[in-house]
């Protein structure tokens, strides 16, 4: 791991193996450990570069500015600091947001994507009924933020044998600042690039798990607004699908990057 100062803050990241750069990013109220299974795989063929965001893991934990165009300034401004010109990017979840964010602001540095459960626009995420950002707020107003973690970790891995991942998902939930995290939480509810991501002409892979928050048919609907899109649906899989599904996410991801 490495610690530097990128965009005034200090961003901690992981850098392992050599040949093309491909960039992990991990999800909200995460770290670069949602990727442990990931990297071991990757990075014998590819170096790997995978950050924790502003605010999460052992980055700076309360930055004053939050949201997806600052991360993605992030990972932009760590990747020119590490003389990268060019890279893929993977991202899991809100990663996935700043992938589409890095690929629509800056396209030279982008050679392919690959989106897990994610989208492009967050701020139709009530599309699904739910109005996530006011619901979480109410979990943690009335029952602490103890609760919220508990109920994201239950809901992504509530299988009996998923216990241990159910265990650390929960602890990386709650190792996070409150205010933070709501703050992140509330500015990527808003961000969106809406029909923008027609204008997205870089390979790209979607992954859908089928039992996501969001629909197949959501994912299948923005890939079919893109030029170079192609949706791969992994089964019997929640939204955490790094760790649910890990063996076929790492196929997937081996055979397109």
């Amino acid at each position: 791991m490495a610690l530097t100062t990128i965009n005034g803050i200090d961003v901690d990241y992981a850098d392992v193996g050599k040949g093309d750069v491909v960039v992990l990013l991990h999800g909200l109220g995460s770290t670069k450990k949602d990727w442990d299974l990931q990297i071991p795989v990757l990075s014998q063929k590819l170096r790997v570069i995978a950050p924790d965001f502003r605010a999460h893991g052992n980055s700076e934990r309360v930055p004053k500015k939050q949201g997806v165009e600052i991360m993605t300034e992030d990972i932009f401004q760590l990747l020119k600091f590490l003389n990268i010109k060019k890279a893929s990017f993977v991202g899991f979840s809100m990663g996935g947001a700043v992938c589409f964010n890095m690929a629509y602001s800056h396209p030279e540095m982008v050679d392919k994507l690959v989106i897990v459960n994610s989208g492009p626009d967050f701020n139709n995420a009530k599309d699904s009924g739910v109005d996530l950002l006011a619901a979480r707020t109410k979990i943690i107003k009335d029952q602490g933020f103890e609760a919220l973690a508990e109920t994201i970790s239950n809901g992504m891995f509530p299988e009996e044998s998923q216990q241990q991942w159910r265990k650390e998902f929960y602890q990386r939930i709650i190792d996070n600042d409150e205010d933070a995290y709501l703050y992140t939480f509330g500015s990527l509810m808003e961000w969106g690039l809406d029909d923008k991501v027609s204008e997205i002409k870089h390979p790209t892979l979607v992954i859908a798990s089928d039992m996501d928050y969001t629909s197949v048919d959501y994912k299948k609907a923005y890939a079919n607004k893109m030029e170079n899109a192609k949706l791969v649906v992994i089964e019997n899989s929640r939204h955490g699908i790094v760790l649910d599904q890990a063996e076929k996410l790492n196929q997937e991801l081996l055979k397109f990057l």
